[in-house]
């Protein structure tokens, strides 16, 4: 699967938390969302800081465009990750994990790393 493949499955799968989702699609999923949320702070640090009659960077900014993003971009992903722990034969509760400082996202990134399951598996579509 493609960068670009995977952004137009991100989003054509928006809230579909049913199916599977190969490790590429993810991953070129995971680096989209980085560099659009990279994109944003820069955005909001030298733009939208200013404008406010802020330092660039500073704190007291809020961070606006990254706050809509974040929001905007919150619930495609978490279906990817759904679709990914699935594509590795687990539940999609297994997610919650991550809610675990540290251990919870080092254990996220184990399964993320697996290789698809190649047997048909009850997540299957």
């Amino acid at each position: 699967m493609t960068f670009a493949e995977a952004i137009q499955s991100g989003f054509s799968n928006y809230a579909n938390f049913y199916g599977r989702a190969a490790r590429s699609e993810f991953w070129w999923w995971t680096l989209f969302v980085m560099l659009v949320m990279v994109g944003a702070h820069l955005i909001d640090g030298f733009v939208i800081a200013p404008l406010l009659g802020l330092p660039s960077f500073s704190p007291a900014d809020g961070a606006p465009l990254s706050a809509i993003l974040s929001l905007a971009l919150l619930l495609p992903g978490l279906a990817m990750a759904v679709r990914r722990l699935h594509d590795t034969g687990r539940s999609g509760w297994w997610v919650l994990i991550g809610l675990i400082p540290l251990l919870g996202a080092l254990v996220l990134i184990y399964f993320y790393v697996q290789p698809s399951s190649v047997s048909e598996n009850k997540y299957a579509t």
